[in-house]
């Protein structure tokens, strides 16, 4: 078991079992185990990944003599969350994947956000997202104040609008302003109906109403104020109808913004005044229908334009020589109709072929989608499609290809395709891939000098930052390569330091950005060694590091020196079992003896504890002795019954003071010990825990059947 929020990775060095035995490679996720590998696809140099922070190691053998062996290394690595499901209609951004990443969700115009808008990270054995990823659904009605752009769209666009219902939506445009709506679908079944008001209640002036006008206003609507009032009838046994609005709000005075679908368009004066010019062009694959490609606004009393905005619609067969190009099914992103006949042909620079790439099918089973090689209808065929197919990528032999698609006349009866699009792209006539970039804060390594089919290019970059996206690219059979190359990018937090045992940390920051500190506490009872404030800096170079190392909280009595004992003749102040470092010890000898050595020790911090010194020795004073001499031969001098007597005297009081010498220094041996008061914190050197040991041939107890398993 690694820290949370880590995985653990094995890499296999050797594996070399007898037959029976069992060697499982088991991910471990609460109480569910999942095997990752086990003896018959171990090989050396693989490498193993678990899904959270531990991983199990599962050894069984029947041998009771000799054992097959194996070796593994392990590390760990930053687990992180999967990348968060786009919702349909709305995107989503994602600051980061690892614990404590924040992913940001939003809806297309016209959408609304079902769920919370942002998702974070969470920290755990697997991390995960703090909640499910939110959807995007079309609204049924709606207020829109201080209204700018905007879309209105059937409940349940684009699919059809279900169940009896009445839906009402009101927009209103700041004051001074008015109100265009642009139709780009509307397809309302027989008995569900529309109506739009020039104002906020259904009394106002009616702009449009489906019942009465079979015709869709393509050239749009325009309210008479700042407001417009929408409401949509469906009938309870029908759900055929759908609808997609776009409203624009626009100045007095001006006329309003215009708009086509699948195209775009430069424009005069981006206020849309009175002699604005604006120029239409249409996206690859579509052409300008019903309307001008250019248009004016005039009148000054009232300005609107002279002409309606075009339509941009997919179109039916065509002759493509650009070195890129869409082909897409008729009418796109509407579906195609029946009876359709449409002829495509494709030519490029005659040193080069064709990469066509079909993104998207969907046709109906009596519909046929038909790629021929070269510039005719002839029978080299590339393929033939029709029904539902998945992506297709082919190649031509020639600067040209054809395409065909042929829609049946009949086809309610077997019903309708939603279409297919297509790219094109000319690429050179040989069998390799196209070379890949460099990255900046990075640097590639290939496996082949020619970039030929199996070929790959790994991407790897400068210390202090990640690589974002696939780090190794593949050339496939199609000459294309296997993603995108990815990108350097500038990594700005720190890895989790991980928990210090008998204690809490406090951390400000949960994402660990540079600038984060971590405050560690130990327990009572325990002892903290090295700093306990760590910072997450950046450097120039590298990856960002914390201040220190992590701390360590040890045991108080583990730091404790032990009393070194007494000196002979001699005695200490304040005599205590043991001594916290910094702490001193004083010794003092017997009158008549001389203190040899130092009269203070004192502990110091280490592993473990000493003093710095040694223990003192009391030695007899010799000028203390001579002394006694002289005063005792002065006195025998004096007289011999004077000697007489004073020895008499001298002797009893000399075995009397032994004597309680002896008691005292027996008293002062066998005195209470006293309690230890140790302080809160002293700094000690930290020594990093290793993250990586291995498994090697370990020595088993024998019998007849042996299951052993390691948990990391």
């Amino acid at each position: 078991m690694v820290y949370t929020g880590y995985g653990v990775e094995l890499q296999v060095k050797s594996v070399n079992l007898s037959d029976g035995e069992l060697l499982s490679i088991r991910g471990v996720d609460g109480p569910t185990l999942t095997v990752l590998a086990n003896q018959t696809l171990l090989v050396e140099g693989q490498v193993i990944r678990s899904p959270t922070n531990t991983i199990s190691v599962y050894f069984r053998t029947f041998q009771d003599d000799v054992f097959g062996n194996f070796q593994l290394h392990y590390q760990a690595f930053m687990l992180s969350c999967s990348f968060p499901r786009r919702p349909d209609y709305g995107d989503v951004t994602v600051m980061d994947l690892h614990s404590g990443g924040v992913a940001h969700f939003h809806c297309h115009l016209g959408y609304e956000l079902q769920g919370a808008k942002t998702l974070t990270c969470i920290n755990a054995s697997k991390p995960h997202w703090s909640s499910q990823e939110p959807i995007c659904s079309a609204p049924c009605g709606g207020a829109v104040h201080n209204a700018t752009i905007g879309r209105v769209l059937s409940p349940s666009y684009p699919g059809n609008a279900n169940g009896s219902q009445l839906c009402v939506w009101t927009i209103k445009a700041p004051e001074g302003q008015k109100l265009h709506l642009h139709f780009e679908r509307l397809s309302l079944h027989e008995k569900d109906r529309m109506m739009v008001y020039s104002g906020l209640i259904n009394k106002s002036a009616l702009l449009y109403d489906s019942l009465q006008t079979e015709s869709v206003p393509f050239e749009g609507l325009l309210s008479e104020g700042n407001s417009i009032r929408i409401e949509f009838t469906s009938d309870q046994a029908r759900a055929a109808s759908a609808f997609n609005i776009r409203f624009e709000a626009f100045e007095k005075g001006h006329c309003y913004e215009p708009y086509i679908q699948n195209g775009n368009f430069t424009t005069s004066d981006p206020t849309y005044n009175i002699g604005t010019i604006v120029e239409f062009t249409c996206d690859p694959g579509h052409s300008l229908e019903q309307g001008p490609a250019i248009i004016e606004c005039i009148n000054v009393r009232d300005p609107y334009w002279n002409d309606t905005e075009p339509l941009c619609r997919a179109t039916c067969g065509g002759e493509l020589s650009a070195v890129a190009g869409v082909v897409l099914s008729p009418n796109w992103p509407e579906p195609y109709v029946e009876g359709e006949d449409c002829i495509w042909k494709i030519h490029v620079g005659e040193e080069k072929r064709i990469f066509l790439d079909i993104q998207f099918l969907n046709l109906s089973n009596s519909d046929i989608l038909t790629i021929y090689d070269g510039d005719e209808v002839m029978p080299h065929i590339l393929g033939q499609y029709l029904g539902n197919s998945g992506p297709q990528k082919l190649y031509s032999s020639t600067p040209d290809l054809t395409i065909q698609f042929h829609s049946d006349p009949a086809g309610l009866i077997f019903g309708k395709g939603q279409g297919f699009i297509m790219n094109y792209i000319e690429v050179s006539r040989n069998d390799s891939c196209s070379d890949l970039p460099e990255i900046q804060n990075g640097w590639k390594t290939t496996s082949h000098t020619e970039l030929v089919r199996g070929a790959r290019i790994t991407y790897q970059c400068d210390p202090g930052y990640d690589i974002v996206g696939s780090d190794t690219l593949t050339c496939q059979w199609d000459l294309s390569w296997s993603s995108d190359p990815p990108f350097c990018e500038k990594i700005m937090y720190c890895t989790d330091p991980g928990e210090v045992d008998h204690s809490t940390r406090l951390i400000s920051d949960p994402v660990l950005l540079v600038g984060t500190t971590i405050q560690y506490t130990c327990n009572p009872g325990f002892v903290l060694e090295g700093s306990s404030l760590l910072t997450c800096y950046s450097r120039e170079t590298g990856t960002p590091i914390w201040t220190s190392r992590l701390p360590h909280c040890v045991s108080e009595e583990s730091l404790a020196c032990d009393n070194p004992g007494l000196p002979e003749n001699g005695y200490q102040i304040l005599y205590k079992r043991l001594y916290l470092p910094g702490e001193s010890l004083t010794f003092m000898c017997y009158e008549g003896f001389e203190l040899m050595g130092e009269v203070t020790i004192r502990c110091l911090l280490g592993q473990p504890s000493h003093w710095n010194g040694p223990l003192p020795v009391c030695k007899v004073n010799q000028d203390s002795f001579e002394h006694a001499l002289e005063v005792a031969e002065a006195a025998a001098e004096t007289s011999l019954e004077g000697g007489n007597m004073a020895l008499a005297i001298f002797i009893p009081v000399l075995i009397i003071s032994l004597l309680l010498g002896g008691a005292y220094i027996y008293i002062t041996r066998c005195r209470y010990y006293s309690s230890l008061r140790l302080p809160l914190m002293y700094s000690h050197p930290y020594s990093q825990i290793t993250v990586e040991t291995e498994f090697d041939n370990p020595i088993y107890e024998t019998g007849e059947t042996r299951e052993y398993e390691v948990s990391i």
